[in-house]
């Protein structure tokens, strides 16, 4: 486990780095923001690792010091909150599902700091902003490319935990397969877990016996099993397409930078308020993509999810958001 007083290596190093290359820019150490980040997960985790990144970057460009924690327990998580407002971070991120109520105490506590945490809820003023993985239009276009892909009719989807983040997701998937494929059939379940590739690959291999012959692969360990099956899958907020060559036909992505790096210039210029940053996960804002692979997916497919991305980027066509849990067809 990660703690602020006893940071692992890889936070050390992280914090360096960002000095280093902020003072090796020729910048003031002073103008860079501070910034923490508390991950109750590793940073490879796909979700996590977009946030990482985000600031990564952000480091690297010197406009950040950046230190972080990963796999921090939600019962240490206040305390961590805690020690790096205590220790100045001007800003502090991080994803606060399942422990909002400790979170939203913590930021009560340090008015004078900045909270950006990923959450169902809302911002709370006058220092609590939260932020969201909306990449539900990119999903509706990989929904658009599996419905075509599909020949038994049959879809599998395994996900996480039927939470609004990860159900809108799905369902827009689901509408964008249904778009192009009336016939289409789903099959969902959830492991409850967000890190257990044995338990999403024992799912995955349940739904391909039952019929399904492409998988949405929310969680990792669904690929694996489309793989060993040899049928298609479609990815969820990152590229695994070089790990599985010949199985993804395509992902949603997610790119935090547009809403790290607009919370940045908040705390720096001194306008960081309470608020919503869930817009800057839109595609409009570059905060989500989709990426397929053309050799996968026939040409006519393509052209007409690309139309569908200029509506959807024109503002012609907009892709609904059920929040709702998604459900087994009959």
């Amino acid at each position: 486990m990660s703690k602020i007083g006893n940071l692992n290596r890889r936070s050390l190093l992280a914090s360096a780095l960002g000095f280093g290359l902020v003072a090796g820019a020729g910048a003031a150490v002073a103008d860079a923001v501070k910034v923490s980040a508390i991950y109750t997960l590793p940073v490879e985790q796909q979700w996590i690792s977009r946030i990482h990144k985000a600031l990564n970057a952000a480091a690297e460009r010197g406009d950040i010091e950046y230190t972080f924690s990963e796999n921090v327990a939600n019962s240490d998580y206040e305390r961590v909150m805690r020690e790096y407002a205590e220790q100045g971070a001007q800003l502090v991120v991080g994803e606060v599902f399942g422990l909002e109520r400790a979170a939203r105490k913590v930021a009560k506590d340090y008015p004078e700091t900045a909270f950006l945490m990923g959450s169902s809820f809302g911002p709370v003023a006058p220092n609590f902003s939260v932020f969201d993985n909306w990449i539900h239009e990119p999903s509706y276009l990989s929904g658009m490319i599996a419905g075509k892909a599909t020949e038994s009719n049959v879809i599998g989807m395994v996900g996480g935990y039927a939470i609004p983040e990860v159900n809108r997701l799905m369902h827009a998937f689901m509408d964008g397969a249904r778009e192009v494929n009336p016939e289409v059939k789903f099959i969902v379940n959830f492991i409850d877990s967000w890190y257990d590739p044995p338990k999403a690959k024992e799912s995955a291999f349940a739904m391909m016996d039952a019929g399904a012959d492409v998988m949405y692969a929310e969680r990792f360990g669904v690929s694996d099993a489309a793989v060993e099956r040899g049928v298609k899958a479609v990815g969820n907020v990152i590229d695994t397409s070089g790990d599985y060559p010949g199985t993804i036909l395509a992902s949603a992505l997610w790119h935090m930078e547009a809403t790290i790096d607009k919370a940045i210039a908040n705390v720096k210029g001194g306008s960081f308020e309470a608020a919503d940053y869930g817009q800057y996960s839109y595609m409009a804002y570059g905060g989500g993509s989709l990426v397929l692979d053309e050799a996968l997916v026939p040409a006519e497919v393509v052209d007409a999810v690309r139309a569908k991305e200029t509506e959807i980027m024109d503002g012609l066509f907009r892709v609904n958001v059920n929040d709702a849990r998604p459900v087994s067809d009959n």
